[in-house]
């Protein structure tokens, strides 16, 4: 499919109490239209920048970002984001969290009871039916996690934008959450960006992997094309000479190319 998303020579600098601080320099990347794309590196190489870049929150000192061959002004239902903290409104119920989005995107269009519906089987889909009427402080972390999740999911976003969305998870949680993904963006075509320190989960989900050099003045370092036909099955790539090749090569560049950070 044809690109979708393009990062044009963006750049993104900070004032601070000691001055300019450049986060992010010369970053160009083109991700094609249901492309799954993971922004691997250590902390502090401006993972979550670019992604608020691409999400409209955050506007670039350089560069451009271009979606749908137009430049990103700012936020949009089309880019839904999914945070590391769940962002959830304490005196709504999960339900009524996740409701909330749907009604902004689809409200116009669609009756109560299919919003209803919508809300629902998204709910569903995340393992909460049994606590959907529940109210975020009556939940677990992981619980208000997926609850956020669900809110990104059910807008139908053409891109979906994940910060970390499994890492409060327990493992089992995770792998499912992680295998639901893979089904939805198949079935969608959503153009996914995900931020991810987890080797593993990145080799799994990708079709790239984008490995960011460290920060400050953070660039793109390399990117690894992830050749594993789909659908994946973990319990399979557990044993597969492709799958272990493109884990070494990503662990070899966080461990071995990136041991110190570079200088601004």
């Amino acid at each position: 499919m044809g690109k979708y998303v393009s990062i044009e020579n963006a750049g993104m600098t900070f004032d601070s109490k000691k001055g300019k601080f450049v986060a992010l320099r010369d970053i160009n990347l083109a991700i094609r239209q249901g492309e799954f794309v993971s922004l691997i590196g250590h902390s502090g190489c401006g993972k979550s920048t670019l992604l608020n870049l691409i999400a409209g929150l955050t506007l670039p000192t350089a560069g451009a970002l271009i979606c749908a061959g137009r430049e990103i002004p700012g936020p949009g239902p089309e880019r839904a984001v999914v945070f590391q903290n769940h962002s959830l409104l304490p005196w709504l119920t999960c339900f009524d969290n996740v409701m909330l989005a749907v009604e902004r995107v689809f409200g116009r269009n669609e009756g109560k009871t299919e919003l209803k519906a919508r809300t629902q089987n998204v709910l569903e889909m995340v393992g909460l039916a049994h606590a959907m009427h529940k109210y975020p402080g009556e939940v677990s972390g992981g619980m208000k996690q997926r609850v956020g999740i669900a809110r990104a999911l059910a807008m139908e976003p053409k891109v979906l934008l994940m910060d970390e969305p499994f890492g409060a998870l327990d493992a089992l949680t995770r792998a499912r959450l992680q295998d639901e993904l893979m089904a939805i963006c198949a079935k969608t075509q959503a153009t996914t960006v995900m931020v991810t320190h987890d080797v593993d989960e990145a080799v799994l989900l990708s079709d790239r992997i984008v490995m960011m050099t460290n920060g400050p003045a953070a660039t793109i370092g390399d990117i690894l094309t992830v050749d594993l036909p789909r659908p994946r099955d973990r319990l399979a790539l557990a044993h597969d000479a492709r799958y272990m090749d493109c884990r070494s090569k990503v662990i070899e560049f966080l461990y071995a190319k990136q041991q110190h950070p570079l200088a601004a």
